[in-house]
């Protein structure tokens, strides 16, 4: 761990100072009057139902708080940024505004190469890679640590089983910072290693592997997954002693449902005692991830016309509501309220199947009454939710005055 002169990870006592300016950049008013009406609001035709919970999430709150603290702590230093605060793009323009330099990408982490020993570094709620931070600890700057806490108890599973000898399979995104972070964790042991999974299909191929099916064999399953493994994996030894691990803010019943269909798969092939001993799995989605995703589900038991999901399009966990939602509703994803044009009906915004923008005509029941459902990923700030409340409300033709 690097000295505690330049490693700080719970703020600077700072908070009273920089309360005024965050409650000045993501307040909303609507939002407040959702909840002051049991997250209802009804004016002329349209009725929104904002889900229970929504938005900011305690480890987002601290991690933005703890980057306006460190601006005010250091006013007159440099400071830079290991990629992005948060997956939102107001907020990190906000950022950007305040003078904090982004650093890029490099490789599987940031380039380092402009950063001075008098520099501050802030690494982001998503974490950052052993290497990455042992490339700051050998530059000897100041270090601010956002890592969320949800995040950190994922490393700790992964370096669990990185020292007891198992794989750790991971359900997420082999390319996401966070991802990334969590699978170096293995690295603190020699020979650790991790393999890489997005979702089911992926992990059948994993499951097919282990019994012994997978088309093939050995050759094309490393030409396949290459990229989403430690670069020695060898998944004839490698698959022997797995560890079930994930992304905090993936679908959490998918996460559940790799884990024990790969335990399954391990005892078909090398029965129950096998799996007893070489294979473990726990649930290491974050409690924010997980309440947001039951909020939704509770509400898509009403009778909606729509669904609307605000959030940054790279926002994993805001990805994650879209889909649940698009189950069972008409659920367009949108990055922010200008996504909604009041003026001509159509809506911007990203389409779940491709990931790619695209733009909506008719989005909205425009000849009878509408109840739109609303939610937003939890690096989205309450004026971006309330902005777009606002703009719902207008293309109806409802006078925002009548409302507040």
């Amino acid at each position: 761990m690097a000295s505690e002169s330049t490693y700080f990870r719970k703020g600077f006592g700072l908070k009273s100072e920089v309360q005024d300016t965050l409650t000045a950049d993501y307040d909303g008013q609507l939002v407040d009057l959702l909840l002051a009406r049991g997250h209802t609001l009804v004016a002329g035709p349209v009725t929104i139902r904002l889900a229970k919970e929504f938005g900011f999430c305690y480890g987002v709150e601290r991690a933005v708080e703890y980057a306006y603290q460190t601006r005010a702590k250091f006013p007159d230093r440099r400071i830079c940024l290991a990629g992005e605060i948060i997956h939102n793009p107001h907020v990190n323009a906000k950022l950007k505004e305040m003078g904090i330099v982004f650093l890029g990408a490099s490789g599987k982490g940031f380039d380092y190469s402009s950063v001075q020993a008098e520099d501050v570094v802030i690494l982001p709620a998503f974490g950052v890679t052993i290497h990455d931070f042992e490339t700051l600890r050998g530059i000897g700057c100041v270090m601010v640590d956002t890592t969320c806490g949800s995040v950190l108890n994922v490393w700790k599973r992964v370096e669990s089983y990185a020292k007891d000898g198992f794989t750790s399979l991971i359900h997420g995104k082999y390319y996401h910072e966070e991802t990334r972070a969590t699978a170096s964790q293995v690295e603190r042991f020699p020979g650790g290693t991790y393999l890489v999974v997005r979702d089911m299909a992926q992990a059948e191929d994993v499951m097919a592997y282990i019994e012994g099916t997978f088309a093939g064999g050995k050759a094309a399953f490393l030409e396949k997954y290459a990229h989403a493994a430690s670069p020695h994996f060898d998944p004839d030894l490698h698959l022997q002693r797995i560890g079930v691990a994930n992304q905090t803010t993936m679908l959490a019943r998918e996460s559940l449902a790799i884990g024990e269909a790969v335990g399954q798969a391990m005892a078909r092939r090398h029965g129950a005692s096998h799996r007893a001993e070489h294979f473990r799995t726990f649930d290491t989605i974050c409690s924010a991830t997980q309440d947001r995703q039951d909020a939704v589900n509770a509400l898509l038991q009403e009778p909606l016309d729509v669904m609307l999901v605000v959030g940054g399009y790279n926002s994993s966990n805001t990805i994650s509501l879209a889909a649940l939602c698009a189950e069972k509703v008409r659920t367009f994803h949108i990055g922010d309220a200008a996504g909604i044009d009041t003026a001509t009906g159509v809506v911007r915004h990203r389409d779940l199947k491709t990931g790619q923008e695209v733009e909506t005509a008719a989005w909205m029941p425009m000849d009878r009454p509408v109840r739109i459902g609303l939610t937003a990923g939890a690096s989205t700030p309450n004026n971006k939710i309330g902005e777009t409340v606002a703009r719902v409300f207008t293309t109806r033709g409802v006078d925002l005055a009548s409302i507040v």
